[in-house]
């Protein structure tokens, strides 16, 4: 019944009353007018743009039209010669809207998983390219019948819901629109249909075009219908003969899988034709349409799941592990949790007895010390051992025996330890914000509590004697620092911890210690700071202990001693305080007063043998970063590596130990025998003072370990890491044997020999080096490879090692000698995307097979390890055939020989296992984690497999295949970058952040293997025939070890024959009983392709390309790629095109010989047209371009310092960044960054730039800038460059993007950095801030305006686009990151917009602005938008968002302020949730459409830019908005000074007059004049009187003068002399006449006072007039009368020189001067400006340029009449100024150069700054200042000479 009121049509016109305007829309030229062939009124749409011109129903998006009829009739014409669109939008049964498009401005077909554009092409005749695709001029009136039902099914395999909204858009008439569930044909009137008894149902009278009586209804009109009648039966092509237009399809279409819209002629009795060819019909012909798969063009499912709500089987372990109080590992149904530090707990959530035991691994011992800070170490009560962090791991190490024990629980590294006296509680704290605290039972290693700290990060804490209070110190997230006080003495007793007291300070903590005869007292110490601190009554108070003299030195750490007299009152304890420069400080902390300063100094100098007396007072001290104190001995650590001891009267050097690097701590033991001493190098061991030995207790890598390598008959461990070390550990006591550093180089892989004691290494710059472990030297280098050691592996039997680099050669080595000679190398052979890792190459048990990925990352290709014959090839890219998406292979590893198996690990998160004989699938292990294994290892006994994701451990039950479940073990911080078993098998490895060795508690007796039900010939007992059935696969009987032939030409798999079955794929392979497979391709079984052997790479040859059998292969094929989808199954399941396209990404192609780079520009058929979107980037169009040859001065000889930059480009994108923690503030203007103190407003400036600067981004920790500039001539791709904060300079240049780049951003750990770029770029690179190399890019199909980190992972990103959201999942192997991204699209609600601005709110919250200017609110957890608000009426640019306030801006010029608090209590209502909730507090209006914003941490001050080019400083408290920085919004024309040089005044295009403060730069006033241009300007001369009657002349373009008095801040006169525009002012002496020249050549002389135009002068009329300089003269002098001095210079190259007194109206010529036409300007194709002035140090001197045909500087004497000088200069010249002091002349050129020359010398110096030509200089009146101006950017320069005036004369 809700429907009967649609039935049986509905009149969408009338129903919503389109007159009216109430419920529907319009915009632009949108009309009622009468048509003459209907006799009816109609709408008319027409505008150049059709997307600015539209009827919109219903009015608003967040409303619907609810109609619901299948048909969709449209009664429309277009307009001839024009093009049209309509747009509909279709909701499915599940709520998606899809956007479904008609128009004749599309070329192809084109569709997504929301929307389809279908071209609608007319088939009239023509020659003419032009008209291709306009309506003809007999464009008639058309009934558009569209079935929607029909739509959906048949192109996205949807169900039709309803229809949500129509948009009509010109050029076209419209006469109505109705909807109905009936076909109706409109050819046939009622009446004819019941005369005639038609079977057809007529259509109704008012949808009916009338027909004269005499006429037929197609000579008149066209009916379109689609799609056809029956669009899933084939239909042949049909037409009348009779047709006057044939039927021509417009362009090369066949290719594409749904049909354009064809528009023609009238076809009797039959619809217009639609084209959907077949996938196999060949290319010059028309097929039959067929039905599309289901799948095909579906793209619903994401390969990146997301997840809801907490979910024990896909949850990452690391995201709910820290709301546990257990360290916690998932699986499948499978639960571990770890609740003790000896052995695993296991909750089973499912059945898993088959899977013993549980747990099956134990860990045993950790290699490594630190993570986050090497400072922490503590002694425990006993003095036995020695707890210290590993990363995420605490271990307590016994000293003695060795053995080690764990605290597992952290997910992130430990920053800070505690230990309370008792040694019951133990405290630490993690360092990922916000920071968590654990408290642990220090006897048991239980969890006793688990909370979140105020704090944001933590890096101290401390207990108090008893333990009963935990002292905290840390960092909020503004940088501040915060003590808090926590109650722990309820803990023990099932209680909880209590904050008790919290404080914030600006104080420099360094250190803080608690007293141990009180715990409520404490002291902290840091730079130019000592308080003593207490906690009484709930407060935490300090005071300051006066250092005087001191008070700047940078305080390290302390310590409180008891005295020796060994009473207790608290006056008998003092405090010990050491510096970074050497000083010992003794403070009595009961007075607060300093009792002794001493200052301890090295007790070898350099070059000295014996050891010196210290003293006190002179030289430079020992820079002490720790102290502890014993009640006898002091002993410090320094940053010169030295442990020392001394009395506690510091009267002589007791003992000094050497370290391994800067000692981190020191801590005496509880029986002050022994020191323990950290370093920052990564070692922990102590000193024992009666024996005077140290002990080493751990070492580590102080970077991530990339590769591990074992090895049985010495038990030793290899690894590598990013600290440029190499290392040899003991497998039986952890302990380092050998290290090497190299330090040009870094090591990439490492290879233990299995029966000689040496170890071969592979480093970055491709060398592979052999090392004897015997004599530590050197045995072999070989340099075969040009790029990094990727794989490095050597056979079990140890006869070959293989290694292979990152430009796709493979190296063979002998093993059987020394020198480990080169016996092969093979190029272009492995996988160039392979990133270094320990499983990239893979050598089987029995030594006789080589396995590895390549020649492509979608091939895994086995060979003969001795011959390096190729045996197999298998193509992984397929073997999911229910995917939508290329796999590719990620780590490869052999099983044991008997079995014969090869697992692959690939991209979408399964391993693989193949049979390595045939490379037939023998099945599949599917991961709980959508990551892909970036390294496996299978046991020997086939038992156990082992795979790492992430930072996970996963071990797996090998052949159990009905269950798939798993163990999973966490504790790395890291991902794990490689895993293993130890050759006894009894132990795993796993690295990472560190190293993990760990105990496998399966016992060889516990079950019989299936390695050994093979060798004894049993059955293997999971693998029943049911499993077998249930794979869909058959199961070959594995050969026995006896039963591999000896030759690899017996290892070929069988193949299949000549009946092959139809429609099986090409080259599939068979099983053992000779039949087809039918599920799964196979590799190719012809010959193998000829590989290029040599022994080293040939010459020329850059990798790029591999077999030359493929190459040719690729170049057989020239069509240009296309994307072709694939079926399910049948003959079409082979079929693909060049590249696949799966959500957004375009994936390597299959041929490998083409690279990814060019597949994908080839790709993309066409560029991306630039978004209808003003927050997209675009660069300002400019002719000019940067000079190659300039003449830059040496440093210290520059007459010219940039003193400061007037103006922000507000053109620029979030091109501005504020830190109100540190007060770093930096904006851009043109190709500079500059600096500015807020507080005095000096600037810095960082150049370096070749063009204007599209973007910033500010690490979080304020030490890095990123800023990325547009794309320049001189380079192929845009700069980005990396600044040092602190130091101001450029640290990197890194370059990716082609056109501009958008939008900058820095992860929250700041160690990576996405850049995005533009329209015309559409890529996404990933950098890592450790190398600023390049991690990872992807391409994208659509325009992107904005991305962002997730705040609370580092490893997801978002990007917001064109009507939908990109969440980026980063997976990280080692230093490689792969890019995985799941696009969810806006909802419905919204409509079809563009997403322009996103931030991050309260955790999971997303914030994205629209081009509608709705604010949508995204839940990340789930994936979807729950809640979205009208924020504005324009479009939202900039979005920020902290705690509960959230502020937007657009280009209506309104920043709002937003109450966003409820809005997380919203998110649990989902999609009911309403935005009634959120309320605007503050609105404010600015001058432009915001472009960038930051904001304090409490939203209430900030910065904000506009397009204006205006930084202004907000209050929401006040409500108030106040300019910081402004500048021109456009050209600037003019710039002129007061006479005493206190303020100048600039004019620009946007017709404003601005007068600035000189000192300050800052605006004082502004005079605007709407609708004109200001292009000239002068300022009254000092004649004219008082200051106060100072005025300021400003001419128009309208052929005004206005007149505006400073003093009164008001216009005092208007004039118009002229009639064209004013060019050029300039006063008299006197200050009482004006001179104006105009565009017309005309010059005019007024009184200003009277406003009286008293004389014109036409003597350069027809050229405008670019100069009028006026200067005084002695009466009489240069044989003419008057005092004044004048010239005027026009664009024909002619200056005409004057000599008047205009008090007397007298005005004589002096002198004419013509010189030739120069040549025109390459950039602009104008002449360069005629330019000329009077100089300054000889007044009878004309200087000149841009005369005459040659780029040079001309010299006139008005003396002599002749020329004097000529100076040569590289470019023709834009501007001229000359100083009045000494002998310069600054010239501007076009190639955004500017030059000074000095006359004297003739020496030329260049500067650079400017980001266009440099059309404007001016000199001040005191010389000391230069002004240059590049269309709105005002650069200030200092001239260093200014002093020194010149009268010499140039000429003779």
């Amino acid at each position: 019944m809700a429907r009967a009121w649609q039935h049986p049509f509905l009149n969408i016109f009338r129903y919503f009353r389109v007159d009216e305007w109430k419920r529907s829309s319009k915009e632009g030229d949108v009309s009622v007018v009468t048509d003459k062939a209907l006799k009816s009124t109609v709408y008319r749409i027409q505008g150049s743009v059709s997307a600015s011109n539209y009827i919109l129903l219903p009015k608003t998006s967040t409303q619907s039209l609810g109609l619901t009829g299948r048909y969709l009739y449209v009664l429309f014409r277009p307009l001839p010669t024009k093009h049209f669109a309509i747009h509909l939008d279709l909701s499915t049964e599940d709520g998606q809207v899809i956007r479904v498009s008609f128009s004749s401005l599309f070329k192809e077909f084109r569709s997504s998983a929301t929307w389809l554009q279908f071209p609608f092409v007319f088939e009239a005749r023509t020659s003419r390219k032009d008209l291709a695709g306009v309506a003809p001029p007999c464009a008639r009136w058309t009934c558009l019948q569209l079935d929607l039902c029909d739509i959906l099914s048949v192109y996205l395999s949807r169900r039709y819901g309803h229809l949500k909204s129509v948009r009509l858009c010109a050029n076209l008439l419209v006469r109505n629109l109705y909807t109905s569930d009936l076909c109706f044909d409109p050819t046939v009137s009622v009446a004819e249909a019941r005369r005639a008894k038609l079977p057809v149902t007529p259509v109704p009278r008012e949808m009916a075009f009338p027909v004269p009586k005499g006429e037929s209804w197609h000579d008149r009109y066209m009916h379109v219908r689609f799609p056809r009648d029956n669009p899933k039966v084939p239909s042949q092509l049909v037409q009348k003969s009779d047709s006057p237009i044939a039927a021509v399809f417009l362009g090369p279409a066949p290719q594409l899988p749904p049909p354009p819209v064809v528009f023609g002629e009238p076809m009797q009795n039959v619809s217009p034709l639609v084209q959907m060819p077949s996938p196999t019909a060949p290319p010059q012909f028309p097929s039959a349409p067929s039905l599309l798969p289901e799948a095909s063009l579906s793209c619903e499912h994401s390969e990146v799941p997301r997840v809801s709500g907490l979910n024990t089987s896909t949850q990452d372990p690391t995201a709910w592990a820290e709301a546990a109080d257990m360290h916690t590992v998932v699986s499948n149904g499978h639960v571990l949790a770890h609740k003790s530090t000896e052995m695993p707990v296991t909750l089973d959530a499912g059945s898993c007895k088959h899977f013993l035991p549980d747990p099956i691994l134990r860990l045993k011992g950790v290699i490594g010390f630190g993570g986050h800070s090497t400072k922490w170490a503590l002694w425990t009560k006993d003095g036995t051992s020695v707890v210290y962090p590993c990363h995420a791991v605490i271990v307590v190490l016994h000293i003695d025996t060795g053995e080690q024990r764990f605290f597992l629980g952290h997910t992130d590294k430990v920053s800070a330890l505690a230990l309370d006296g008792s040694n019951a509680l133990l405290a630490s704290a993690q360092a990922q914000p916000p920071s968590v605290v654990r408290l642990w039972d220090f006897q048991t290693g239980g969890c006793l509590s688990l909370f979140q700290s105020p704090m944001h990060t933590i890096y101290s804490l401390s207990f108090s004697g008893s333990g009963a209070l935990l002292y905290g110190v840390g960092k909020d997230g503004h940088g501040r620092t915060v003590v808090v006080a926590w109650s722990t003495g309820q803990v023990g007793r099932g209680g909880q911890v209590v904050v008790l007291a919290k404080v914030h300070t600006d104080l420099d903590i360094q250190a803080f210690r608690v007293a141990f005869f009180d715990g409520t007292r404490m002291a902290s110490c840091g730079r130019g700071s000592l308080r003593l601190w207490r906690l009484r009554g709930g407060t935490l108070r300090y005071c300051s202990v006066d250092l005087g003299e001191y008070c700047t030195l940078e305080l390290t750490d302390l310590a409180f001693v008891q005295a020796q007299g060994g009473h207790r009152a608290p006056l008998d304890y003092t405090l010990y305080v050491c510096s970074r420069n050497g000083h010992i400080l003794e403070i009595d902390h009961q007075r607060m007063a300093v009792r002794c300063i001493r200052r301890l100094l090295p007790s070898r100098t350099p070059g000295s043998s014996l050891p010196q007396k210290s003293t006190f007072s002179s030289g430079l001290g020992i820079a002490i970063s720790s102290l502890s104190i014993s009640p006898t001995v002091c002993a410090v650590g320094s940053e010169d590596g030295c442990l020392r001891l001394w009395p506690l009267d510091f009267s002589s050097l007791l003992l000094e130990a050497d370290q391994e690097g800067p000692v981190s701590s020191v801590c005496f033991s509880p029986d002050g025998l022994r020191v323990l001493s950290t370093t920052s190098s990564g070692h922990l061991g102590f000193l024992d003072i009666p024996s005077q030995e140290y002990t080493v207790l751990a070492r580590s890598h102080m970077a991530p370990v990339l590769a591990v390598s074992t090895e049985r008959s010495r038990g030793q461990l290899a690894t590598v890491s990013l600290d440029h070390t190499v290392r040899i550990w003991d497998l039986a006591t952890l302990r380092q044997l050998y290290d090497c550093t190299s330090s040009d180089e870094a090591p990439s892989a490492v290879a233990l020999h299995p029966k000689s004691p040496a170890v071969f290494c592979g480093f970055s710059s491709g060398a592979v080096r052999s090392f004897s472990l015997e004599t530590a030297g050197v045995l072999a280098e070989h340099t075969c490879h040009r790029g990094t050691i990727t794989g490095l592996v050597v056979t079990p039997d140890g006869n070959f090692l293989f290694s292979s680099c990152s430009q796709g050669s493979l190296a063979q080595y002998s093993c059987a000698v020394s020198q480990c000679p080169v016996l092969c190398v093979a190029v272009n052979t492995v996988c160039q995307d392979a990133h270094p890792g320990p499983n990239t190459l893979a050598v089987s048990g029995d030594s006789r097979l080589l396995a590895f990925v390549g020649p492509s990352k979608y091939t895994v290709t086995v060979m003969d390890s001795a011959s390096l014959n190729e045996l197999l090839r298998v193509d992984v890219s397929t073997l999911d055939l229910a995917s939508n998406h290329l796999d590719w292979a990620v780590a490869i590893c052999f099983g044991p020989a008997a079995l014969g198996h090869l697992l692959v690990s690939i991209s979408s998160d399964k391993v693989v296992v193949l049979d390595a004989l045939s490379g037939r699938t023998i099945r599949e292990l599917p991961s709980v984690r959508p990551i892909a294994c970036s390294s496996l290892a299978l046991s020997e006994d086939a038992h156990f497999l082992l795979t790492a994701t992430s930072r996970a451990i996963r071990v797996w039950n090998y052949w159990t295949q009905a269950d798939s479940s798993c163990q999973v073990y966490i504790g790395h911080s890291e991902p794990v970058q490689a895993v293993a078993f130890t050759p006894d098998q009894q132990h795993v490895l796993s690295v990472g952040d560190a190293i993990f060795l760990w105990d496998v508690l399966a016992t060889p007796d516990r079950q019989v293997s299936a390695l050994d039900h093979i060798q004894l010939g049993l059955p293997l007992a999971p693998l029943t025939p049911s499993l077998i059935a249930s794979s869909g696969r058959s199961m070959p009987r594995v050969p026995l070890a006896h039963e591999v032939g000896p030759g690899p030409g017996q290892l070929e798999g069988p193949a299949c024959g000549a009946d092959r079955l139809p429609g099986q794929l090409e080259g599939a392979a068979c099983g053992a009983d000779g039949l087809p497979r039918q599920q799964v391709p196979v590799p190719s079984q012809g010959p193998p392709p000829r590989l290029d052997m040599c022994a080293m790479p040939p010459e020329g040859n850059d990798g790029t390309f591999c077999m030359s059998n493929e190459e040719e292969l690729c170049k057989e094929s020239q069509s240009p790629p296309v994307l072709v989808e694939r079926e399910t199954g049948g003959a079409g399941s082979a079929a693909w095109g060049s590249v696949r396209r799966s959500q957004g990404l375009f994936i390597s192609p299959l041929c490998h010989s083409w690279s990814s780079t060019r597949s994908i520009q080839e790709a993309r058929a066409q560029p991306l047209a630039r978004p209808d979107s003003y927050k997209h980037f675009t660069a300002r169009y400019k002719a000019s371009t940067l000079a190659e040859s300039t003449s830059f001065p040496p440093e210290g000889a520059k007459q010219l310092r940039l003193r400061t930059v007037v103006g922000y480009n507000g053109n620029g994108r979030a091109n501005m960044v504020w830190k109100p923690d540190t007060g770093f503030f930096a904006y851009t203007c043109g190709r500079l960054v500059v600096v500015e103190d807020l507080h005095s407003g000096a600037q810095k400036h960082w150049l370096g730039h070749p063009e204007e600067i599209s973007t910033l981004a500010l690490s979080h920790n304020s030490q890095v800038l990123a800023s990325a500039s547009c794309c320049s001539s001189a380079a192929a791709r845009c700069q980005i460059r990396i600044w040092d904060v602190p130091g101001g300079l450029c640290q990197q240049l890194i370059s990716h993007h082609n056109t501009a780049v958008q939008a900058l951003a820095f992860s929250p750990d700041d160690k990576l950095l996405v850049s995005l770029g533009d329209y015309g770029d559409c890529t996404l690179a990933l950098w890592s801030t450790a190398t600023y190399e390049l991690m990872s890019s992807a391409c994208l199909l659509e325009s992107m305006h904005g991305v962002a980190f997730n705040p609370w992972d580092a490893s997801e990103l978002t990007c917001v686009g064109t009507g939908s959201v990109a969440f980026w999942f980063l997976q990280q192997r080692g230093a490689d990151v792969n890019l995985q991204m799941h696009r969810e699209p806006v909802p419905e609600e919204v409509g079809a917009v563009e997403l322009t601005a996103l931030c991050y709110g309260a955790a999971p919250l997303l914030y994205c602005g629209s081009s509608s200017g709705q604010v949508c609110v995204w839940d990340t957890c789930a994936g979807r938008c729950f809640l979205t608000w009208e924020a504005d009426d324009g479009e939202i640019g900039v979005l920020l968002c902290l705690g509960s306030r959230l502020v937007s801006g657009s280009n209506t010029k309104r920043l709002r302020l937003w109450s966003v608090g409820a809005v997380p209590e919203l998110r649990r209502k989902g999609s009911g949730a309403r935005s009634s909730s959120v309320f605007m507090e503050r609105e404010l209006t600015l001058d432009g459409a915001v472009v960038s914003a930051s904001f304090d941490s409490s939203m209430d001050m900030g910065i904000v830019g506009t397009t204006a080019g205006t930084l202004w400083y907000v209050s929401w408290a006040e409500g108030s908005s106040t300019r910081l920085v402004s500048g021109h919004r456009s050209k600037v024309n003019e710039v002129v000074f007061s006479p005493d040089e206190s303020h100048c005044a600039t004019g620009g295009e946007d017709g404003s007059v601005r007068v600035w403060s000189l000192a300050s730069m800052e605006l004082v006033i502004q005079f605007q004049v709407l609708n004109q241009s200001c292009l000239c300007l002068a300022w009254s001369p000092p004649s004219c009187g008082h200051p106060e009657q100072q005025q300021v002349v400003a001419g128009y373009s309208d052929g005004t003068l206005r007149v505006f008095s400073i003093a009164r801040t008001s216009m005092e006169l208007k004039m118009q002399p002229h009639r064209a525009a004013l060019m050029a002012l300039a006063f008299s002496t006197d200050g009482q006449t004006i001179l104006s020249g105009d565009k017309d050549g005309v010059v005019a002389v007024s009184r200003l006072r009277t406003g009286i135009t008293f004389r014109v002068l036409s003597d350069h009329q027809g050229a405008p007039i670019s100069t009028i300089q006026s200067t005084s003269k002695k009466y009489g002098d240069l044989g003419v009368e008057g005092t004044d001095l004048w010239l005027a210079a026009s664009g024909d190259q002619r200056i005409s020189v004057w000599a008047s007194d205009w008090l007397r109206d007298c005005c004589d010529l002096l002198d004419w001067l013509s010189f030739p036409a120069p040549a025109t300007l390459e950039a602009s194709g104008l002449p360069p400006p005629s330019l000329a002035a009077f100089c300054p140090w000889d007044g009878a001197l004309l200087v000149c340029v841009g005369l005459g045909a040659h780029e040079e500087v001309v010299f006139y004497s008005l003396r002599q009449k002749q020329v004097v000088e000529k100076m040569s200069l590289p470019f023709f010249a834009m501007s001229l100024s000359l100083s009045p002091g000494a002998c310069f002349i600054a010239i501007g050129f076009a190639e955004c150069t500017l030059r000074l020359l000095d006359c004297m010398s003739g020496v030329a110096q260049d500067f650079t700054g400017h980001d266009d030509s440099v059309h404007l200089c001016r000199f001040t009146p005191s010389a000391r200042l230069l002004f240059t101006a590049a269309h709105n950017e005002i650069l200030v320069w200092e001239v260093m000479g200014h002093g020194c005036r010149v009268t010499a004369v140039l000429g003779p």
